[in-house]
């Protein structure tokens, strides 16, 4: 189409409402707007984009290999595209929540994305300890689980544990997710040392003032723009309902290893005779560990998916 030499690639590396901050791949930012009313686009689309006036109009998002939902008491949107891995960074205090973690676990799942569980403030003994306990379980589920330390008096001697999820980011895009008080934006400012100018920036050039804090924005890590950190604010509650009841035993890998021993194919898990997933909450003498916790989980859940959608 000859319209096509007038359009240009992006990244969308930020957003606020309507508007969406593109990066050009020689990294100038643009304001752009979605073409219609409806804005489709998240942070870490691939965009073609045209020039209007002194801002741009996204003309089309390039096919995405994933995408992350949220959920609001409203309605389920999309927030996140294109991502290598996500990284779920709880603290030793506050205690964390294990019905978010495990959202935002099946989200990855979903999308074949994926997820390592960082548990930081390892220097905070006992409160570390408990919490490493309650991390047992998706330590043997196979999940990846790094423990770190980023106040300035834990660094000497956990330099060896921060350095592994370095060098676990790097080269990839990666979501950074976690509750208040967990270390996020210690993490992202020790290692993204401008990211507090930019989000400045971003905050002047999209008119988003205090607002800024409730949108996802990218950062490059280095100079040659191959390993991201995208950061969302809070610990998101994640969208589940594209994800059907059934499937849900799927993407919960410790409900899984057990489906198989059940008498019926469609089964629930939930009341089946014969169900491998209830025999093993029941005895836990199986080979893996299944705990009532994240069988309450799974049974709130698949509830939650069940209901009618409007």
């Amino acid at each position: 189409m000859a319209e096509d030499k007038n359009l240009q690639q992006g990244l969308v590396i930020a957003g606020h409402g309507r508007h969406v901050w593109v990066e050009t791949p020689d990294g100038r930012k643009v304001i752009c707007h979605p073409r219609g009313k409806k804005s489709q686009t998240v942070v870490g689309d691939r965009v073609l984009w045209q020039i209007t006036q002194d801002e741009g109009t996204i003309e089309k998002v390039l096919p995405r290999k994933n995408l992350l939902y949220r959920q609001d008491e409203i309605r389920t949107k999309s927030f996140a595209a294109n991502l290598d891995q996500v990284i779920i960074l709880l603290g030793a205090e506050p205690e964390f929540s294990e019905s978010q973690l495990a959202r935002a676990l099946i989200a990855a799942e979903a999308e074949k994305i994926q997820p390592i569980i960082v548990l930081n403030k390892r220097d905070l003994t006992p409160l570390f300890d408990r919490a490493w306990q309650r991390l047992q379980p998706y330590r043997a589920m196979g999940y990846t689980v790094l423990a770190t330390a980023f106040k300035p008096q834990g660094i000497d001697a956990l330099l060896h544990d921060n350095q592994t999820l370095l060098m676990a980011l790097q080269g990839k895009t990666s979501l950074i997710l976690g509750p208040s008080g967990a270390g996020k934006s210690t993490l992202i400012n020790r290692w993204v040392p401008h990211a507090q100018v930019l989000t400045q920036e971003i905050s002047t050039a999209l008119n988003s003032g205090k607002h800024t804090t409730t949108s996802t924005t990218l950062y490059w890590m280095d100079e040659a723009k191959t390993t991201a950190l995208i950061d969302s604010p809070g610990f998101q509650e994640f969208g589940l309902h594209h994800i059907a009841p059934m499937q849900l035993a799927q993407l919960m890998p410790d409900i899984a290893a057990q489906a198989g021993d059940c008498k019926f194919y469609n089964c629930s898990h939930l009341h089946e005779p014969g169900c491998g997933v209830l025999t093993a909450v029941q005895d836990n003498n199986t080979g893996i560990e299944m705990s009532p916790t994240r069988y309450k989980i799974y049974s709130d859940l698949f509830a939650e998916l069940s209901q009618t959608r409007y």
